[in-house]
């Protein structure tokens, strides 16, 4: 290619990127974000869902990634009911959006109404009648989302609270299924038979799920944040055993200190964190079988969960052990650790920090065996050297027992002996350095 030509294609791609901004621009721009006004039924209604005339910064405020294909609902999906899912937003803004997907669906997946509101107060069903939004998407009250596909919807004016729940609400009429969910959610949302998805009293929401359903993340417009902290992990990150309802995983407890510490005026990034983790999942192997495969390992997912979030500035990870608790035959370390680097690497092509975990003992879990507990430890020893991630957070120092370094410290032990409790996911985030979150990935590792 000569240089002249170069420069005229390099023109070009110059010229449809600002055209794209332009588009998304105006796109966002055009709501005043008035209330929407209430109407008979208290269905409050507004058709202008696009959004935000006040600036600041799109960071990702809730996440969960699809894990799979939803057990029971093969064909009829959620045809004919509101889905109402709980999300715990740890930053506010003036404007929020969200993602749906329809990853694990084997028919188009066809939603005719979708709302996003605050709700009155914790895991509760009903919303703050003035902040009722009606989504769009692309424009449209509905929107058709094709196997495998997702969808961003149009911004829309809301004021968030930081530290508040919200309810994201959509209506599907037609059947389709497998509905694409997060099993592991430690955290109540809800069902109504028929379209109710702009009412506010939530008294239609009889039934209780433990599971997040087509919605994949909520981003907001902040004024307090600057990116994005993305965790990348399995059952300990997805927060198993902690308390349902309380936002007690360790990622939670993270952002708070984030958000503490910055307005106690210490010097660390105005960050947001989200949660990556699904529970069983491994590094190198997927979990369950199909295409895409249920539980899609790290290295499937990682474009799609950890890169295509909004405003990405840092990747933690927190992987490996299931790769050795789930191996029929014992685990090779330097596999784990070279998996581990291709993520890291990965990230290093976008100039992203990757911070990484040690990896806990489980000495007690059924699992265990000693060959195990040698591969983890192996990995761990890696990791410490500075061979596989930018910076480490020492979680199986600061968790493991003292007097039996093997097995977790009977306080930070859920009973399993291998999840944490509510206080050892407590310290597992307090043992986090967020200095570390400064700065960009190393050329190379």
């Amino acid at each position: 290619m000569t240089r002249g030509h170069g420069y005229a294609v390099l023109s070009s791609i110059v010229a449809l990127v600002v055209g794209l901004s332009t588009a998304i621009y105006v796109g966002v721009s055009a709501d005043d974000g008035t209330p929407l006004s209430s109407i008979a039924g208290n269905r409050p209604h507004r058709d202008a869902s696009a959004a935000p005339a006040s600036a600041g910064t799109w960071v990702g405020a809730w996440s969960a990634s699809p894990v799979g294909g939803e057990p029971g609902t093969l064909v009829r999906g959620m045809a004919g009911r509101s889905v109402r899912n709980v999300v715990h937003a740890s930053v506010g803004g003036t404007s929020a959006r969200i993602t749906l997907s329809n990853l694990y669906g084997r028919t188009p997946l066809t939603i005719t109404h979708a709302s996003i509101a605050v709700a009155v107060g914790d895991n509760s069903a009903e919303a703050a009648a003035e902040t009722m939004r009606r989504l769009s998407f692309g424009g449209n009250a509905s929107v058709v989302i094709p196997p495998g596909g997702q969808v961003l919807s149009d911004a829309v004016r809301v004021n968030i609270p930081h530290d508040t729940d919200v309810l994201v609400t959509t209506y599907s009429p037609t059947a389709s299924g497998p509905v694409t969910y997060h099993p592991q959610s430690r955290q109540m949302s809800y069902v109504a038979l028929g379209d109710h998805t702009e009412d506010a009293t939530g008294t239609a929401y009889t039934q209780q799920t433990p599971y997040w359903r087509y919605l994949t993340a909520l981003d907001v417009l902040s004024n307090a944040s600057d990116g994005t902290v993305v965790v990348l992990g399995d059952s300990i990150t997805d927060g198993y055993r902690s308390t349902v309802g309380a936002n007690r995983r360790w990622t939670d407890v993270l952002s708070e200190r984030l958000r503490t510490d910055l307005a106690d005026g210490r010097s660390v990034p105005r960050y947001t964190v989200v949660n990556q983790g699904i529970s069983g999942n491994r590094v190198l192997t997927d979990g369950g079988s199909g295409r895409p495969a249920g539980n899609e390992s790290a290295l499937g997912r990682f474009g799609r969960d950890v890169l295509s979030r909004t405003n990405v500035k840092v990747v933690v990870i927190d992987l490996g052990v299931n790769d050795i608790l789930h191996n029929p035959r014992l685990a090779d370390a330097g596999e784990i650790t070279d998996g581990l680097r291709t993520l890291v690497r990965q990230a290093h092509a976008r100039g992203l920090k990757v911070i990484g975990a040690t990896l806990m003992p489980f000495q007690g879990h059924r699992g265990y065996t000693p060959a195990r507990d040698a591969v983890r430890q192996e990995v761990n020893a890696m990791i410490r050297s500075g061979q596989v991630y930018d910076a480490v957070v020492d979680f199986d120092q600061a968790l493991k027992d003292p007097y039996n370094p093997l097995r977790l410290r009977p306080e930070y032990d859920s009973g399993d002996h291998l999840h944490p409790s509510d206080a050892g996911y407590q310290k597992m985030a307090e043992t986090f350095d967020l200095r570390e979150l400064k700065g960009a990935g190393q050329a190379e590792l």
